[in-house]
Parts: structure tokens; C-alpha cells; sequence
């Protein structure tokens, strides 16, 4: 094909503004645009042009922040840079959430540690406003020395939690025997710094050393592929996807060497029978 120098000049035009729009399709969002500090005044901090945020607790208080839109189903990132040092009684949250008694929710939880201990990765999943539905890891890197990608995909026909693009639990619908699952209640995402030196590191015996304090976590490089409707995505590849071959390998190991919680194991907690979801799938 033959090229003017005009006609070149234009072809060179539209690939750049091409090129410059796929560029944009794929930047973190802006925290001042997309989020609202809610409580820990000061505490809470938007920086550097709106690429990061800051939680920190002190003694007074901890602090947190919440989107402006809500979401239903999609694929919400977000990096974080946990407590560092000695956190032990902190809890840093980063969830989904929807209002009310019914409300939905889908939870990360970082339970804080003693210095050379490792974090606990707590996970949940409410629906109806009924959790008790715990999975716990231990992480296979330091989630303080630098930031990590923490993501939530959640379609109609499961929610997938995710550490660096690795798989670490999948929770299936399982509404044909009777389990409700989050399909239509939008939520919003929410993070908080708070002290639960009352049951966060062993069981509430190690407590806050509050010397240590400001405890402080930062996020950045947050991104959404969404609806922010109460109708589900048009994008079909968000309600058909599974986890591919890769995925499902990469699951195994993290549930078989990182795993050290999961309410589908805990006969002692139900004495009359696992939930029903637990029967369908070991990896729920």
C-alpha cells in the first residue's frame, strides 16, 4: 500500500491516539477521583497527584476510605504496601461491601504479626449478611518490604480472590442447592487501619505495642473493569471465564503449602455437617 506524506502523516496520527487511548484504558485510577476518605481524619492521606494513599493508626484512631461508585461484578486491583515492623494487633481491610442486614460482602483481611512473623491473610465471604466462611494463608513473600497486587473477580458464576495474579481461593456459586451467593447487590470497596489486638495476632494474646505507632499501610495503582449498574458487565468474557490450566495449578500449591485455615475442614465447627458448598468442590 502507497502512502502520501499527508496520507502517512494522518496514518501516524491515528496510531498515537490509539496507542495514547489503550494507555489510558489500562492507568490506575485516581484516588482523589475515585475514593472518599470516610473516618480517621488526618490519618488518611492522598498524595502524589492521586498514584497513592496512606492509612495510619495511633492510639486515638485508625482510619479508612471507601469508593464513590458502586460495583456489580467485574475485576477490582489493588496494591498495597502492609504495616511494617512489629504490627501485631493491626488489622489492615480491603474489601467489597453492600449495606444493610443482608448486606454482601467479599473480604481480604491482613491480621498483623510480631516482628519475623508472617501475616495472615484472612478471606470471606458474606452473603445475605451471613459469613462464616473463613479461608486463611500465609503469604509466600514479605507484604511490607514492597507493594503486592491484591485482586478480586467476581462474576454470577463465582468469585476468585488473587495475590499477584495467582489464584488463591475460589468460591463457586451454589444457588442450585441452596446457597445464596452476592449476584444483586452492588458494593462499594472499602479499606481500614484498625486495632483488634482483641483477637487478630494468636487469638488476641499478643496485644498492640503501641510504641511502634504510627502504623501505617499505603495503597496505589488501583484499577477497576466493571458495571457500575445494578445490571451485570456487557462484556461477555466476564460472565463465562474460568480459571485455565495455569490457574488451577497455581491454586493447588497455594491451598496445599499456604493454606492454614479453611471452614471447609473444620469439623469441630460443625458438628452437623460441612456446609452444603463444601461438598461441591475442595477448592471452594
Amino acid at each position: 500500500m502507497a502512502f502520501s506524506s499527508n496520507g502517512f502523516s494522518m496514518f501516524v496520527l491515528v496510531c498515537l491516539v490509539v496507542i495514547s487511548s489503550l494507555s489510558v484504558a489500562t492507568c490506575a485510577g485516581n484516588f482523589y477521583q475515585d475514593f472518599d476518605i470516610t473516618w480517621g481524619g488526618k490519618r488518611a492521606k492522598i498524595f502524589k497527584a492521586g498514584q497513592l494513599l496512606s492509612l495510619s493508626l495511633d492510639p486515638v484512631s485508625g482510619s479508612g476510605f471507601q469508593s464513590k461508585k458502586a460495583y456489580l461484578f467485574g475485576r477490582i486491583d489493588m496494591q498495597l504496601k502492609l504495616v511494617a515492623g512489629n504490627s501485631a494487633g493491626t488489622v489492615t481491610a480491603y474489601y467489597l461491601s453492600s449495606q444493610g442486614l443482608t448486606h454482601d460482602e467479599i473480604d481480604f483481611e491482613f491480621l498483623g504479626n510480631l516482628s519475623g512473623d508472617p501475616y495472615i491473610l484472612h478471606t470471606n465471604v458474606f452473603t445475605q449478611g451471613k459469613g462464616n466462611r473463613e479461608q486463611q494463608f500465609y503469604l509466600w513473600f514479605d507484604p511490607t518490604r514492597n507493594f503486592h497486587t491484591y485482586s478480586i473477580i467476581w462474576k454470577p458464576q463465582h468469585i476468585i480472590f488473587l495475590v499477584d495474579n495467582t489464584p488463591i481461593r475460589v468460591f463457586k456459586n451454589a444457588e442450585s442447592i441452596g446457597v445464596p451467593f452476592p449476584k444483586s447487590q452492588p458494593m462499594k470497596i472499602y479499606s481500614s487501619l484498625w486495632n483488634a489486638d482483641d483477637w487478630a495476632t494468636r487469638g488476641g494474646l499478643v496485644k498492640t505495642d503501641w510504641s511502634k505507632a504510627p502504623f501505617t499501610a499505603y495503597y496505589r495503582n488501583f484499577k477497576v473493569t466493571a458495571s457500575t449498574s445494578t445490571s451485570a458487565s456487557s462484556d461477555s468474557t466476564w460472565q463465562t471465564n474460568e480459571l485455565d490450566a495455569h490457574g488451577r495449578r497455581r491454586l493447588r500449591w497455594v491451598q496445599k503449602y499456604f493454606m492454614i485455615y479453611n471452614y471447609c475442614s473444620d469439623l469441630k465447627r460443625f458438628p452437623g455437617g460441612l456446609p452444603p458448598e463444601c461438598k461441591r468442590s475442595r477448592f471452594l
